[in-house]
């Protein structure tokens, strides 16, 4: 079975095979927009300060 693959992902794959220098700066870019380092103290008191939410925010009868 054939895998549907875009137009656009075709041209990225072929670009990266004739710029192979891009996946550094690809890498450099997650690492400054995602690839971020957990706290895990940090994490439990943004759960623990969490408020419940309402099913239907806009719902006075609730």
């Amino acid at each position: 079975m054939a895998m549907y693959e875009s137009e656009h992902t075709k041209f990225m794959r072929e670009w990266l095979e004739k710029h192979p220098e891009e996946r550094v700066e690809q890498q450099k870019g997650r690492a400054l927009w995602w690839d971020k380092p957990q706290r895990v103290s940090e994490q439990q008191q943004l759960e623990q300060a969490s408020v419940p939410v309402k099913p239907y925010y806009y719902d006075a009868n609730h």
